[in-house]
C-alpha cells in the first residue's frame, strides 16, 4: 500500500489562500530583500507595496530561493509523519530553487522534485492537479511522472503596461524601454522551454490590449475545463478584471476561473497592470 501524499510548491506558485487551503498545498517560501528589511514572500509584503518603494525611492527588491538546509527542514517533517512529498518549483531557467529542493531531496526518502518549466500559477495548475491526483489515490510516484508529462500542456503568458520595470532590473535596454513606450507597445511573454520570451508586441491602451490578448490566447484552443487564471501584479481596475473573467468564462468554457495576485517574485520584473491567462490544454 502506498504512502499518502502531501503537495508541495515554492511561493512563486502565486495560488490565493482560499485555493492553498482548498488543495492542502504546502508553501515554502523565498526572501524577499529590500534594503536593509526581509521579507517572506507572501508574507507582510506584496507587489503594492514594492510599487509605492520603487515611486518613492527608485529601489527595488531582490529575491532569492531557499538553500538545500531549507528544504531539508521544510520537508523532513512531512517524511518523518509517514508522508510521500512531490515538489513543484519555479522553471530552473529562473532560478535555482529547483537545484536546492532536487538536492535536498536526494537526502531523503519518498521526495519527488518536479522542475515545472513554468512560473506563477502555470506551476499553479501542475500544483492542482496534483492536488487532484492525491484526491483520487494516485502514489507520489505516479504523480510526479504525470505533472512531468503535463508540462508542454501547460501554457503560460503574460502582457505587460510598462517595461520600466525590467529596465530597472536590467532585462531590457532604456532605449528599448523609452521606444515602446513612445509607441504604445505592450509586449506580450509567453513560457518556452523554461525560460521567458517576447511572442508578440501589442498596440495601443493596455485595456484594449488586455482584450486583444485574452481573446488570441483562448480563441479555437482545446482548454482543459477544470481551471484557468486570470493572474495579475496589481493595479488592475476591478471592475477591468470582472469584464475580463466574462471573457475567459466565453472563450474557455471552464469551470472555474481564479482571479490572482502575483507575488513580488514575479511583480519585481514584470511592473503594475501586467496580467496573465494561463490554462492547460487538453
Amino acid at each position: 500500500m502506498s504512502k499518502p501524499v502531501i503537495i508541495t510548491a515554492d511561493s512563486t506558485v502565486d495560488l490565493s489562500e482560499e485555493l492553498i487551503s482548498r488543495y492542502q498545498i504546502k508553501i515554502i517560501p523565498l526572501t524577499i530583500t529590500l534594503g536593509d528589511d526581509v521579507f517572506l514572500d507572501g508574507h507582510g509584503f506584496t507587489p503594492l507595496d514594492m510599487y509605492a518603494r520603487y515611486r518613492k525611492d527608485g529601489t527595488l527588491p531582490k529575491t532569492s530561493a531557499p538553500g538545500v538546509q531549507e528544504f531539508l527542514e521544510f520537508f523532513t517533517p512531512f517524511v518523518n509523519a509517514g508522508y510521500e512529498v512531490v515538489h513543484l518549483d519555479i522553471s530552473a531557467e529562473l532560478s535555482n530553487t529547483f537545484n536546492a529542493a532536487r538536492l535536498a531531496a536526494q537526502e531523503l526518502e519518498g521526495v519527488y522534485p518536479v522542475d515545472s518549466r513554468m512560473l506563477s500559477t502555470g506551476v499553479g495548475l501542475l500544483a492542482i492537479e496534483g492536488a487532484e491526483c492525491r484526491d483520487r489515490g494516485m502514489s507520489a510516484a505516479d504523480i510526479a511522472e504525470r505533472l512531468t508529462g503535463l508540462i508542454d500542456k501547460v501554457s503560460t503568458s503574460f502582457v505587460l503596461d510598462t517595461l520600466e520595470y525590467m529596465r530597472k532590473g536590467g532585462r531590457c535596454s532604456g532605449v528599448a524601454a523609452m521606444a515602446a513606450n513612445l509607441l504604445q507597445l505592450k509586449p506580450g511573454l509567453e513560457m518556452k522551454d523554461g525560460k521567458l520570451g517576447v511572442y508578440k508586441k501589442y498596440r495601443g491602451s493596455i485595456e484594449h490590449v488586455y482584450k486583444q490578448y485574452i481573446t488570441e490566447r483562448l480563441k479555437d484552443k482545446n482548454v482543459r475545463p477544470g481551471h484557468v487564471f486570470l493572474t495579475e501584479s496589481g493595479e488592475i481596475a476591478p471592475e477591468t478584471i470582472e469584464e475580463l473573467t466574462k471573457l475567459v468564462y466565453a472563450l474557455s468554457g471552464c469551470r472555474e476561473v481564479h482571479h490572482t495576485l502575483a507575488g513580488c517574485t514575479v511583480s519585481t520584473h514584470c511592473g503594475p497592470k501586467t496580467l496573465g491567462v494561463l490554462f492547460l490544454e487538453k
